[in-house]
């Protein structure tokens, strides 16, 4: 399988700095993205660590194993949990060895695509969508007190849309000693395309914005840039970060 890669990132129309974090490495067929939180730029350093670190520590564990690489889904998932456990400890450690540091964290998806399948891992509220014949999905499901509420019954999908309690995350990396991943295997077919984005992009454009934008014959990086440029045009109100991974046959 071939892959291709882009990126896109704005500050958005309301926010003054860039608190999201991207990072592509074809190399090692990793895509991660991050959207941090706290107070005089902590949120841009614990997003930054999250993303390198944990493309640091899975390069390394790659690297190690014998070649020619052959590696199973699940193997792959248990390794990417413990590189974003390891990257957690160390964004925890520098927020308490910092006073200037202290409280931050981040959200965290990363995509890692291995043989016939791609492995998920995620914490917080950034989204992995898969476009497949047309039709977009969202393979990732909010660590969120908005999530939980729609889980349980207690307010509608028309609610949540306008709820006031959209950025509450549930989990974050760097915020507690040891965090709760979520780790997902998804079988991959030549000619889906993989979505990574923050809340800056999910919350202006609904799936169908999504679906309408991603499906189009655009070269990849004209399309990370529409969906960007969409979500300025709704109001921008966050930080807005783009990750596309298009998966097909060798050229």
């Amino acid at each position: 399988m071939h892959y291709e890669y882009c990126s896109c990132t704005d500050t958005g129309r309301v926010r003054t700095n860039n608190e999201d974090a991207a990072s592509l490495d074809p190399q090692h067929r990793a895509a991660l993205l991050a959207d941090g939180m706290g107070g005089y730029n902590a949120g841009e350093v614990a997003a930054h660590m999250a993303t390198t670190g944990v493309r640091a520590e899975l390069a390394a564990w790659m690297d190690q194993l014998p070649r020619p690489l052959t590696l199973a889904p699940q193997q792959l998932a248990e390794a990417l949990q413990t590189c974003i456990e390891t990257t957690n400890r160390a964004i925890y450690g520098a927020a308490q060895a910092q006073h200037q540091w202290a409280g931050m964290g981040t959200t965290l998806v990363a995509a890692v695509f291995c043989g016939t399948h791609v492995v998920l891992g995620h914490v917080g509220d950034s989204r992995c969508y898969r476009l497949r014949g047309g039709s977009m999905e969202q393979l990732t499901r909010d660590h969120s007190l908005l999530q939980e509420q729609l889980d349980a019954g207690l307010i509608t999908p028309q609610q949540a849309a306008v709820s006031s309690q959209r950025n509450l995350v549930t989990r974050a990396l760097g915020v507690e000693a040891s965090v709760q991943v979520e780790v997902s295997q998804h079988p991959l077919h030549s000619g889906d395309l993989f979505l990574l984005c923050s809340d800056g992009l999910s919350e202006m454009l609904g799936s169908a914005d999504l679906q309408a934008i991603a499906a189009t014959r655009a070269p990849l990086q004209d399309k990370a840039q529409c969906l960007v440029n969409a979500a300025n045009l709704r109001g921008g109100r966050d930080n807005i970060t783009v990750l596309l991974v298009q998966a097909g046959p060798p050229p």
